[in-house]
């Protein structure tokens, strides 16, 4: 099953979106009854969701970690 968790679950009080994801408490909540396609649909709107919170996490999410090391080894190869 497709997820844009970071493991960052925090939200953010202005928008109500979370740090990490993008979603809402109410998005996260019914994540598994979404069907793959609205799924895929709600993905397509988190990063302009991300824009708009607040603060950023303070701490490292695994979605960034992971992007640095393939970069890392894209750059190394």
């Amino acid at each position: 099953m497709i997820s844009p968790c970071t493991l960052v679950c925090s939200i953010d009080l202005k928008t109500g979106y979370c740090f990490g994801c993008g979603r809402t408490r109410d998005e996260i909540a019914a994540w598994m009854d979404y069907t793959d396609a609205e799924r895929r649909t709600l993905m397509g709107t988190l990063p302009a969701r991300l824009e708009t919170v607040e603060r950023k996490p303070r701490r490292e999410t695994r979605r960034k970690r992971l992007a640095q090391r393939q970069t890392k080894e894209r750059d190394t190869a």
